[in-house]
C-alpha cells in the first residue's frame, strides 16, 4: 500500500485521519508542523504528502511550493471549507487535488487511488512514443520531453496531457476532465482543471499567453493542439 506522509496540525484530524489510513493499510508517517513533515519528506520517502493548508508557521502552499522545487510527489490538500482563496493558491503551487475536511476515510482512500493511479493511456492501435513538432510523449514510460529535455510533471499534469493528447483537436469540457483525469464523478470544483492547465502550459509552451499546445475554446473547454 502506499506510503502516506500526513501534514496536519488539528490532532483530532491528525489523529482521525492517520487511524483510518493505518486501518486500510497504509504506512503513514504524520507531522504537526510544515517545517516538521518537511524534515520527514526525505527519512521517509513517501508516495503521497496530505496537506493541510492552515498549518502554522510555514502554511500549506509555502510547503507545496518546496516540495515542487526538487519533487513532482503527488499531493493533496486538506482544506476547511471557506477556505477558497487559499484552495486556488494551494492548486497553482502545484497541489494534485483537494479535499474538504472533515472527510470520511473512504473519501480520502479514493483520492489517493485516483492520484496514484498509473493509468494505461497508450490504447489500441496508437503507437507507445507521440511526435508532436517539439513535444515527445512517451506513453508507456510515461514522460515527457520538450526539445529533448526532460520535463517535470506532477501526476495531475501528465494524466491531463495524456488524455488530452490521446485525442487531438477534441476539445473536452471541465467537466469531462474531473471525470476521466481526476476521476471526480460528481459536479466537482473547475479550478482543479484550470489551475492544472496553467501549470502545465508553464512547462510545455512557449508563450504561455499564446498557448500552442492546450487550447482554450471558450465556453466548451480545452484542446490539445498543435496549431
Amino acid at each position: 500500500m502506499p506510503r502516506v506522509l500526513l501534514i496536519e496540525d488539528d490532532p483530532s484530524v491528525r489523529e482521525g485521519v492517520e487511524l483510518g489510513l493505518r486501518r486500510r493499510g497504509h504506512e503513514v508517517r504524520v507531522a504537526a508542523t510544515g517545517e516538521a513533515g518537511l524534515a520527514a519528506l526525505a527519512e521517509f520517502r513517501p508516495d503521497l504528502l496530505l496537506l493541510d493548508l492552515m498549518l502554522p508557521g510555514m502554511n500549506g502552499v509555502q510547503v507545496c511550493r518546496r516540495v515542487r522545487e526538487r519533487s513532482q510527489l503527488p499531493i493533496i490538500m486538506l482544506t476547511a471549507r471557506g477556505d477558497d482563496f487559499d484552495v486556488v493558491i494551494g492548486l497553482e503551487a502545484g497541489a494534485d487535488d483537494y479535499i474538504v475536511k472533515p472527510a470520511r476515510t473512504e473519501v480520502i482512500e479514493a483520492r489517493i487511488c485516483a492520484v496514484l493511479r498509473r493509468i494505461d493511456h497508450t490504447g489500441q492501435g496508437r503507437t507507445a512514443i507521440e511526435v508532436h513538432d517539439e513535444l515527445t510523449v512517451d506513453r508507456t514510460g510515461l514522460s515527457v520531453t520538450k526539445s529533448g529535455r526532460h520535463l517535470a510533471l506532477a501526476p495531475s499534469e501528465l494524466k491531463l496531457l495524456l488524455h488530452l493528447s490521446a485525442a487531438p483537436e477534441q476539445v473536452f469540457s471541465r467537466q469531462q476532465l474531473l471525470e476521466h483525469v481526476w476521476e471526480h464523478s460528481f459536479h466537482a470544483d473547475a479550478r482543479l482543471v484550470d489551475a492544472c492547465v496553467a501549470r502545465l502550459r508553464g512547462k510545455i509552451e512557449d508563450e504561455v499567453g499564446s498557448p500552442r499546445y492546450i487550447q482554450t475554446l471558450r465556453g466548451f473547454g480545452y484542446r490539445f493542439g498543435p496549431l
